[in-house]
């Protein structure tokens, strides 16, 4: 929505509860603690919130265009001549400043030090000053001063801010501080299988590439009784883990996880931690639905492939394609997840790919992407799959389809990614793309990935990728190729149907 055009939405307090380029989408909108009988623009604030709209220094540019006398915006009287610049502009061009001189810029106005003060550029800044090797207290900007000093930060003294008007910033607030709402999670049409044959499995769901969620699958997994915060943190101890663009040791992105409320939070992803740590390793082996995992062949020189995951409510994967044209399964230990999947032809609302693939435009936290985007795939023919995968459980996501993960509650998940003889002609297909030296990733050696993986396959099962090739021309040939939605939709197919 371009700036200045007008939303109401509504902020409930009264019930408590419980290469991607990231682009915000800024709304105007009027807060009110006021009920709000219109789900669509009522959110309700988490209970842990500290800021109340009353104490809140930055309003939504509503506030200023309804309000009943024409106040002037303290946004614009405090920056000078950067008051032309977009808020987003502005804050990326504060991102390239240091500490001190970011420090510096605060005391220009009250207006600089809000923009200063802007959370995220301070996480910047520990983040890439103290790798992790931090403590996080408080906020971002108080880790860093205790981070540089080495002692607990004094109580920062707030200035007494009134009349700033963001839609920027205050959407940033609102992703960091607002509840999932329940109606994010009534759709949940993904097909549910539990005793699934291997046969069942390809024939209904890894051969028509179509997601489906796996019940009871890993409940003989040891993870599942022994994967509690203790067991981790002794068994992982000195271990530093991959958590965004640093190494962490666990105890310390614990102590961050439980303490942290931001619009995105750093999420634990390492794709070596069965290394690092071996027991982890024996603690879980691979369902028996994906077991054929044909880049095995490359033995050590195969491009990542799993990943121990661990976040905290909020945390998650914004809308991606899983890497090198391979198909995942991921399986969640403790918590729960909800996703959202939308088959290869259709993109997201408010993603945008470039045309080769090699980037990915979109909204900037998740919590963002629901609020200004969710409601729109309900009047879509082609709805999202969706569900919430709760621990014990497995989903399948098959090559190409994009999704979006969020946990809702603290979770540890593992999650693969395999080469199957279903997906094997269009993994092939990918990693000789003419930009694949930008495509493909989890490896250092992207270009000659497609004639290692061909020869190794070809040297291991002789004849297969013909055989492969003869059965794909024999299939198009008897048949129109249909899209997942078109066999979902025909019932003369043998395709199942959603009920939605």
């Amino acid at each position: 929505m371009p700036r200045g055009f007008l939303a109401l939405t509504k902020l409930k307090h009264d019930k408590p509860k419980m290469k991607i380029k990231k682009k915000r989408k800024p709304k105007t909108l009027q807060t009110s603690i006021e009920q709000d009988q219109d789900s669509n623009f009522a959110f309700n604030l988490k209970q842990t919130s500290s800021s109340s709209l009353t104490h809140l220094p930055i309003q939504p540019l509503g506030n200023l265009l309804l309000g009943p006398n024409c106040r002037t915006n303290l946004r614009d009287t405090g920056l000078g001549n950067l008051y032309r610049l977009p808020d987003d502009l502005l804050l990326d061009i504060l991102s390239l400043l240091g500490a001190t001189d970011l420090a510096g810029f605060s005391t220009a106005s009250k207006s600089a030090y809000v923009f200063s003060s802007h959370d995220p550029l301070w996480r910047s800044l520990v983040l890439s000053n103290f790798d992790g090797q931090f403590s996080f207290i408080q906020s971002w900007k108080c880790t860093y001063i205790s981070s540089l000093t080495g002692k607990p930060p004094s109580m920062l003294k707030s200035l007494k801010i009134a009349n700033f008007y963001s839609d920027y910033l205050f959407q940033s607030y609102l992703c960091t501080n607002m509840e999932f709402k329940s109606e994010w999670l009534k759709r949940d049409n993904i097909q549910r299988r539990r005793g699934l044959s291997v046969e069942e499995f390809v024939s209904c769901f890894e051969e028509p590439n179509k997601p489906v969620l796996l019940e009871g699958c890993i409940d003989t997994w040891p993870a599942i009784k022994k994967w509690t915060r203790g067991y981790l943190l002794e068994t992982c101890s000195g271990t530093e883990f991959a958590v965004g663009p640093v190494k962490m040791p666990l105890e310390k992105y614990f102590q961050y996880s439980e303490s942290v409320q931001e619009e995105r939070p750093l999420y634990l992803f390492d794709p070596k931690f069965a290394d690092k740590v071996t027991q982890l390793g024996s603690d879980f082996d691979v369902p028996v639905y994906f077991r054929e995992d044909l880049f095995s062949v490359l033995g050590k020189e195969r491009p990542d492939y799993r990943w121990i995951i661990m976040g905290p409510a909020g945390s998650g994967s914004s809308f991606h394609v899983d890497p090198n044209s391979t198909s995942a399964w991921n399986a969640v230990i403790k918590g729960s997840k909800k996703w959202i999947l939308f088959p290869p032809e259709v993109v997201p609302p408010g993603v945008h790919p470039s045309p080769d693939g090699a980037e990915v435009a979109c909204p900037v936290s998740i919590m963002e992407w629901f609020m200004n985007f969710y409601g729109s795939c309900r009047d879509w023919e082609k709805r999202p799959v969706e569900c919430v995968c709760k621990a014990g459980e497995v989903i399948f996501v098959p090559n190409g389809w994009w999704h979006l993960v969020i946990n809702l509650e603290e979770s540890i998940a593992i999650t693969q990614n395999y080469v199957s003889r279903r997906n094997l002609l269009n993994v092939l297909d990918f990693l000789k793309k003419p930009n694949a030296s930008v495509l493909v990733s989890g490896t250092n050696d992207r270009i000659n990935l497609h004639d290692k993986f061909k020869n190794a396959i070809d040297a291991k099962y002789p004849g297969l990728i013909n055989q492969l090739k003869l059965k794909a021309e024999e299939k198009a040939a008897k048949q129109k190729k249909m899209t997942f939605w078109e066999s979902a939709a025909d019932s003369n197919s043998g395709g199942f149907k959603f009920s939605l």
